[in-house]
């Protein structure tokens, strides 16, 4: 599907290109000072920058063509399959996460494992297998952006680089990543957060404008004609109950393939897998960097929940906007295609045919920004770890801060060579997200689970459950080829929580003043009882967090407020007036209940740690760091 690019398309593309990349060169001064300043941009970048920057890094335009397939073949009832991921774990970061994460002052992942567990032989195993995890993570993600930014400008971007299409897609991926490197690695968190908010605004315009184009061109009537009963229905009973077999028989063999007909169970297992993960915590990756970023626990909360309110309805105006053009005017081409049939055509095709010149500039240099974004975060992440967590702490930790900086980035250009020299050998997009998915993800969360909620939860037992649960994660399903995925869930669970449970119990406990120092701080609920005591012997006015409930309140609201705003900006592109009403109501009472029950209560820090500081002439370490 050829595109025909006019001069003004390319030199909006070209225009965004060059911004980018001077806006990271020219603040990079910024971040060169100290090692803090460059990976958490010396924690003065204010939240709702940090948030902006936080949305453009999600908005992966892979991720979002996949969510046109989904609103394609599942309707409305796809709001529900990003729980997979899980989306809500942006409510749980909200709520509580982001909070006692911040509160811990570190700079990376693999350095909030010295602070919970200590510097043992146990820890010190804890930490590397965190570092490792994040490498690996950042390696495959690098990887994906590589394949994804390559296939992107093939597709988009009018100069033929070889007659060859995979060297094609190579050497655009190539320069891009380039481009890409090069303000990322000058500049750390600064030019990752100044480019990414220029991003956002690039791709918000976008978004805004696909949904506009398609509310112009479709009626109602006109998308009810061409899907099947139930489509804008949100709700399901035991079963899907969507029959595509008359209007598009490969629809159906896809909802067969994807194995989930029996979408009660789907949810469930949804629901069961992403409050467990959600409650873990965020990976070692970008979106644990924003919010060891923030300025204070109290801004770390804001900007997790902000990105919703950015995110959300712009993007599934995008997605929406894709889908009803797609459906109302390429059904016919899609059904010629029979089960081959390739939904990613819907993107060239929309802006084919209906995007008109500079808005279609304006587009690829959204859909760039997006991919960019994405990469420029992980780039960013790499060498917080190896740098920070490896070379300061075990090769030369007397380094002056222009050493560490300078390690960084000839890290961050090893991690760039290393995740393109893997992408070179993997076509295909979701083999590697899968991987990462399945074999990384899938073994993280009991341990992450157990750090924040037990006291006996050692760091043997923070090892040995994510050894095993990551062992497990790649062995369980080669074993069931059979299973969707997701019904492997439970089976690596288990298998990581007896490495979690026996690797603890079997172990003496972590160093008390550790563990004294994580909950003081941290100020978790869980079963921390016999630390309790223990501090409240010296500290009697020492009070426990008792906000479990109001936690978990707030949590369920805020999933509701979340899936309200996803609805919303489907409902607005669709012109389904009741239904977008019925939104906006959930989003007004959901935001007053969390303007009084979350954020009116929020704590940067338990109210008694200042006066047992005090007291005890105790240092508790309140600052960033």
């Amino acid at each position: 599907m050829e595109l025909h690019l006019t001069t003004l398309d390319l030199l909006i593309i070209l225009a965004y290109g060059l911004i980018t990349v001077g806006i990271g060169i020219w603040i990079s001064k910024h971040a060169a000072s100290s090692i803090r300043h460059y990976f958490l941009g010396g924690n003065r970048i204010p939240w709702y920058m940090l948030s902006l920057s936080n949305a453009s890094g999600m908005f992966d335009i892979s991720g979002t063509m996949w969510m046109v397939y989904l609103l394609f073949v599942y309707g409305l009832k796809s709001i529900w399959i990003p729980w997979l991921w899980p989306v809500f774990n942006q409510i749980f970061l909200m709520v509580y996460l982001s909070i006692w994460l911040r509160r811990s002052g570190v700079m990376t992942g693999a350095e909030w494992i010295t602070f919970r567990f200590g510097t043992g032989r146990g820890a010190q195993l804890a930490h590397l297998i965190v570092v490792l995890f994040a490498i690996f993570n950042v390696i495959g993600f690098l990887a994906y952006g590589f394949i994804g930014i390559g296939k992107f400008a093939a597709t988009f971007l009018p100069w033929k680089l070889s007659d060859d299409p995979v060297t094609n897609m190579h050497l655009y991926g190539l320069i891009i990543t380039a481009l890409t490197t090069i303000y990322v690695v000058k500049g750390g968190m600064f030019s990752v957060v100044a480019t990414e908010v220029l991003q956002f605004f690039i791709m918000t315009i976008g978004c805004v404008a696909v949904g506009i184009i398609a509310m112009q061109r479709i009626s109602p009537e006109m998308v009810a004609a061409v899907v099947p009963d139930g489509w804008f229905d949100p709700f399901f009973g035991w079963k899907l109950d969507l029959d595509w077999s008359r209007l598009m028989p490969a629809a159906q063999e896809r909802i067969a393939a994807d194995g989930w007909e029996l979408f009660s169970a789907f949810f469930m297992m949804m629901l069961f897998k992403g409050v467990l993960q959600a409650m873990a915590g965020p990976a070692p990756n970008y979106d644990m960097q924003r919010v060891l970023s923030a300025r204070t626990p109290r801004e770390a909360a804001k900007m997790s929940g902000f990105v919703n309110v950015v995110l959300l309805v712009p993007r599934y105006m995008l997605v929406t906007g894709l889908t009803v053009l797609a459906l109302v005017f390429f059904s016919d081409e899609l059904n010629a295609m029979g089960s081959n049939v390739d939904f990613e055509l819907v993107l060239p095709f929309a802006l084919r045919e209906f995007v008109p010149s500079g808005l279609t500039g304006l587009l690829i240099a959204a859909l760039l920004a997006a991919f960019m974004s994405t990469y420029a975060a992980t780039v960013n992440a790499a060498p917080a770890y190896i740098v920070n967590d490896i070379y300061k702490r075990y090769i030369n930790p007397h380094a002056s801060e222009k050493t560490y900086v300078w390690m960084s980035y000839l890290t961050s250009l090893l991690v760039v060579v290393i995740g393109t020299a893997v992408g070179l050998f993997v076509y295909s997009l979701n083999d590697i997200i899968q991987w990462i998915v399945a074999a990384l993800y899938g073994g993280y969360t009991a341990s992450n689970l157990l750090k924040w909620h037990w006291w006996r939860f050692n760091s043997y037992g923070y090892f040995w459950g994510m050894v095993a649960g990551m062992i497990a994660a790649m062995v369980v399903p080669a074993l069931m080829p059979f299973v969707a995925t997701i019904y492997t869930f439970p089976i690596i669970l288990g298998v990581s929580l007896i490495g979690c449970i026996a690797g603890s119990l079997f172990t003496p406990p972590d160093d008390e003043e550790v563990l004294k120092n994580f909950y003081l701080k941290v100020r978790p609920w869980g079963f921390w009882k016999p630390i309790h005591e223990k501090l409240a012997a010296e500290f009697p006015e020492l009070e426990a967090n008792r906000n479990f409930k109001r936690d978990m309140l707030n949590v369920a609201v805020g999933i509701v407020w979340q899936t309200a705003l996803t609805a919303a900006g489907i409902y607005l592109v669709l012109e389904r007036t009741t239904e977008l009403l019925i939104c906006a109501g959930l989003i007004v009472a959901c935001s007053i209940f969390l303007k009084y029950n979350w954020y009116d209560r929020m704590e940067d820090y338990p109210r008694d740690l200042e006066q047992y500081a005090t007291k005890t002439a105790r240092p508790v370490g309140m600052s960033a760091g």
